[in-house]
């Protein structure tokens, strides 16, 4: 092993989804190494990762690496450029700060990163968040060292005999034991009389999820049945407030934001979300039972991919976007009347959870180190 500090680089970006998960690897790093590891960043200049990473702490290099875009536009013909101009940049980072071991995390601002990496003979380890593999870690995956998955099934996409299940790495403390349910209901105004229903749709908000509240509001009489957590979303905030101002509700709480996920889930029985990956991994962490909502504007479908992969183990239950507004409520209602599913939801969840992704990925990157 060479002599400390080691050096890594952690690629990925574009999405808060590619993002965290190389976060929650870096804080693993620090705890296990300290002082004796030194990390960099490398993301897609524009992208969210610029901002978010260096306000965490941790140095950043911005690639002018840009994707295709779904349909006809100019900007496609500037691709080819861009991932040149990213390629001879990724080489530049990688030699010039020696890295010891490349870690990509998906999304295309890994790929130059990788691809580089990979031909100068650094180690390399991807992480692939979702049950459908994105399309930069399947062309990477023949030279990659290591591949560490979030489901089992993922041999249809890379060497078995490179494949790892640690699952997907989370910052924060979430578990099944979670926090206080007293302390989550009062810190939302809530009571422990009624069963609860907490809607997310992410720090923008999701348009589908905020239809299906205001199409079942407008079904109630004032009083809702249930007890909701709902968060509109900061892009649908001022539209949906006003909205329960014209048609006022008694428990429902209504809010942009979520600022303490532990306690939305801890008061929740049942939770309507999105399926992105991390998602998917905190409520398995949480072994909360789930309705998911799968949003059909991502890339090769992930998300229906990954609600999928848990309604097969009994441990979620799926409507598509497209039904959503006339079933979901109806369909959450009937799961809260059902207390044998949910018990055996909650069993499926904790089964499916990695409490320790983050660890057994440092794990592997350690072994790498050694090399």
């Amino acid at each position: 092993m060479k002599n400390k500090p080691y050096k890594i680089i952690l690629s990925g970006g574009g999405t808060g989804g590619h993002i965290y998960p190389a976060v929650a690897v870096a804080e693993a790093l620090k705890r296990r190494f300290g002082d004796d590891v030194e990390l960099l960043f490398v993301g897609a200049e524009g992208k969210m990762e610029m901002e978010k990473v260096p306000a965490l702490g941790y140095r950043i290099v911005g690639l002018p690496i840009a994707g295709l875009q779904r349909r006809l536009d100019w900007r496609n013909l500037l691709v080819p450029f861009k991932v040149w101009k990213s390629v001879r940049k990724a080489k530049e980072a990688v030699r010039s700060f020696n890295a010891d071991v490349v870690v990509g995390f998906g999304g295309y601002a890994s790929a130059p990163v990788l691809w580089a990496a990979q031909r100068m003979g650094i180690p390399t380890l991807i992480q692939e968040q979702n049950s459908y593999a994105g399309l930069t870690n399947k062309l990477l995956a023949k030279r990659a060292d290591t591949i560490c998955t979030a489901y089992e099934g993922m041999e249809r996409f890379f060497p078995k005999e490179k494949i790892l299940l640690t699952g997907n790495p989370l910052r924060g403390g979430f578990s099944a034991e979670g926090s206080d349910r007293s302390e989550a209901l009062a810190h939302y105004g809530l009571n422990e009389e009624l069963p609860t229903i907490l809607v997310v749709g992410g720090s923008l908000g999701t348009r589908t999820l905020n239809e299906m509240m205001k199409a079942w509001i407008r079904t109630l009489d004032g009083v809702a049945p249930v007890q909701v957590i709902w968060q509109t979303g900061k892009y649908y905030e001022q539209e949906m407030r006003d909205f329960l101002a014209a048609h006022p509700t008694k428990n429902i709480w209504q809010g942009a934001f979520i600022n303490r996920m532990d306690l939305a889930y801890a008061a929740a029985d049942l939770v309507i979300s999105r399926s992105g990956a991390g998602t998917v991994s905190e409520l398995c962490l949480v072994a909360k039972p789930v309705l998911f909502v799968p949003s059909p504007n991502v890339a090769e479908d992930h998300q229906t991919q990954n609600a999928r992969a848990l309604e097969r183990e009994g441990a979620a239950v799926l409507v598509t976007d497209a039904a959503c507004v006339a079933e979901a409520m109806p369909t959450a209602m009937s799961l809260l009347n059902d207390a044998e599913r949910l018990a055996s939801m909650r069993k499926n969840l904790t089964r499916l959870a990695h409490p320790h992704a983050a660890e057994d990925i440092v794990d592997q990157i350690e072994k790498l180190l050694t090399k």
